[in-house]
């Protein structure tokens, strides 16, 4: 057929045969979601520490992400979270009670 090519590319991962999930299928063609954080915190300067410190390891990574900070406790409620600040990384909760290091915060999101 005119204008169609073969793409003979071998997957490397094993999963020859099987149907990809939509979020990796965009990953193998390059059309990879953006990635969704939220810091969830009333406003307190912990809270406030920590969504400089993940704003700047975004821009400093270059990932693609949407970072959100969430204060209303319901919602923050909703996550199970009861301590703040809390991270959270694509629906996962990864941190708790706690301002995360910069290392903490580069492994979550350069997956």
């Amino acid at each position: 057929m005119a204008g169609l090519q073969d793409d003979t590319r071998q997957i490397k991962d094993g999963s020859a045969g099987k149907v990809p999930g939509k979020k990796k299928l965009k990953k193998w063609l390059g059309e990879g979601e953006k990635m969704e954080i939220k810091i969830l915190g009333p406003g307190c300067p912990k809270c406030k520490q920590t969504e400089d410190l993940v704003r700047k390891v975004v821009i400093e990574t270059g990932v693609d992400a949407n970072v959100e900070k969430v204060s209303d406790l319901m919602k923050i409620a909703g996550y199970g979270v009861f301590g703040t600040p809390a991270v959270v990384v694509d629906g996962e909760v990864r941190s708790v009670g706690k301002v995360p290091t910069k290392k903490e915060i580069k492994a979550w999101i350069e997956k």
